[in-house]
């Protein structure tokens, strides 16, 4: 059965607010600035706001990080994998790190803590969401795109299952009450 997905953020609110967030960075002139796209779930939204940098005047290069936190379940693990690595020199390099959701921030510090070990300048992280309320490790965005409300949300690059990443909306699944009527589980 097909979930119902609400629009959350719709294409014209996404792209205003990705438009606005390219100007604060741009406030903040970074040095030798390199864009850290984590993968997957960023990948729209980087590509969007390195365009935006762009007509806001930066000089940027881009590189991504792949990085797994989940084993079997859907809980976050304090286990993080890395898939791909950055591969270019990070040292006295202004560094944004681009995520999706910023949730329980396992992941994100993770590869901040990575990026400073390896001499970066400074690490900034850009999420397009943001969900204090389910933070596990001590870590805030810089840049925030909305603050996300506790739902299980899909589209522009998030998915659920591999599905519904082409969605030019961020929508939220809503929940399926169980055949034979009751309460629905999960998110």
């Amino acid at each position: 059965m097909t979930p119902t997905i609400n629009t959350l953020f719709d294409e014209d609110a996404i792209a205003a607010r990705v438009s606005d967030l390219a100007g604060e960075i741009a406030v903040s002139d970074p040095h030798r600035l390199l864009i850290v796209a984590v993968l997957k779930g960023s990948f729209i939204f980087a590509a969007d706001l390195v365009r935006e940098m762009h007509r806001a005047g930066m000089t940027l290069e881009m590189e991504f990080m792949h990085l797994s936190s989940y084993g079997a379940g859907t809980e976050g693990s304090d286990n993080i994998r890395v898939l791909r690595d950055v591969e270019s020199d990070v040292n006295d390099r202004d560094i944004i790190l681009v995520d999706d959701i910023l949730e329980s921030g396992r992941t994100l510090k993770f590869a901040k803590e990575r990026l400073l070990g390896r001499g970066a300048r400074s690490v900034r992280v850009a999420a397009l969401l943001d969900k204090p309320e389910k933070r596990k490790a001590a870590i805030s965005a810089d840049y925030v795109g909305f603050a996300c409300p506790d739902k299980f949300v899909v589209g522009y690059g998030m998915d659920m299952g591999h599905a519904w990443r082409q969605l030019p909306f961020i929508g939220y699944v809503v929940p399926q009450e169980p055949a034979g009527g009751g309460e629905a589980t999960g998110e």
